[in-house]
């Protein structure tokens, strides 16, 4: 199919051809660049960044969250950026089988993808697919990451929403107050409600985020199985949807600003990727020998 008939099947909101084009980009094959150009953002997708350590029930609380959005009348599209399978190289699909109740429904599109090595718990086709999604018409699009650490938090720069999922016993208070992860959320979540602990760590962070000098998120206490919280976890959301939908340009300019860096930096990762592999050999010679150092030699291949 070629980029132009793509596009258009794209526009129209065709499951398969936005398949296709998720793929393509993914894939890094010959048309990706050209269905780009010819789909550029509409503006029009909410972008919700789910992040936050692995095995806080990230996946769960997405599936309840679509189920609140599609009784809206909405269409919602799922990014779950999966682990990469060491043997194919393609996702695992765990976030795709717990979110199976809503494979039928036309109303949503949901798509797993593998990380790849990518750091920062997005995948390198993130952005891009985003693009498509937006193109194809989603209302709501979740963006869920691949359950990382305190210093990966790119979900941010290109979310207009971003939920931190945090639940007790994650180990102790540093894993909660380490730069990071209490720098980036508008909403907090302490799922597994039912939990002990659950409690003391809602009090905890609200200690935390009153301290905060330029802003406020709110903490809210959910359980992602029984229901518990959702409905204010939802109204948290729509507090920045209505942003959005007022037209607020430094929220949308987040989002833009941040799929651009990540593009842009996934670019010259590739770049340096093929310059190591014609000019690695040659400096690596070059350090054997003491003609050149370590540091001269990773600065030639930078260049």
């Amino acid at each position: 199919m070629q980029s132009s008939q793509l596009a258009r099947e794209i526009r129209k909101g065709d499951r398969r051809a936005l398949s296709k084009g998720i793929t393509l980009v993914e894939n890094e094959r010959e048309g990706a660049s050209k269905l780009l150009r010819m789909l550029k953002p509409s503006g029009h997708a909410f972008i919700v960044g789910v992040t936050g350590p692995p095995g806080t029930g990230k996946s769960t609380l997405v599936d309840r969250l679509i189920g609140l959005y599609r009784k809206k009348g909405l269409s919602v599209g799922v990014i779950a950026v999966d682990p990469t399978s060491p043997i194919t190289g393609g996702a695992l699909l765990g976030d795709r089988i717990r979110m199976a109740s809503h494979t039928g429904d036309r109303g949503v599109y949901i798509r797993s993808m593998a990380s790849r090595g990518w750091s920062g718990g997005l995948s390198r086709a993130t952005s891009q697919a985003i693009q498509l999604m937006d193109a194809a018409g989603f209302d709501i699009i979740f963006l869920e990451t691949v359950g990382i650490g305190q210093s990966d938090i790119e979900v941010v720069g290109v979310a207009h929403a971003v939920l931190v999922v945090l639940m007790p016993g994650l180990g102790d208070d540093v894993q909660v107050s380490k730069a990071g992860l209490m720098e980036v959320g508008d909403v907090y979540v302490v799922n597994k409600a039912d939990m002990v602990g659950s409690d003391s760590m809602v009090v905890h962070l609200l200690g935390l985020v009153r301290g905060m000098k330029s802003r406020s998120p709110p903490v809210i206490k959910v359980s992602a199985l029984t229901g518990e919280g959702l409905e204010m976890l939802e109204g948290a959301i729509e507090v920045v949807r209505s942003r959005f939908g007022q037209g607020d340009l430094d929220l949308k300019l987040r989002s833009v600003r941040g799929m651009i860096v990540e593009t842009a930096r996934w670019t010259l990762m590739e770049r340096l990727s093929k310059a190591s592999q014609e000019n690695a050999e040659k400096l690596a010679r070059l350090v054997v020998r003491n003609e050149l150092s370590m540091d001269e030699a990773a600065a030639r291949l930078a260049q």
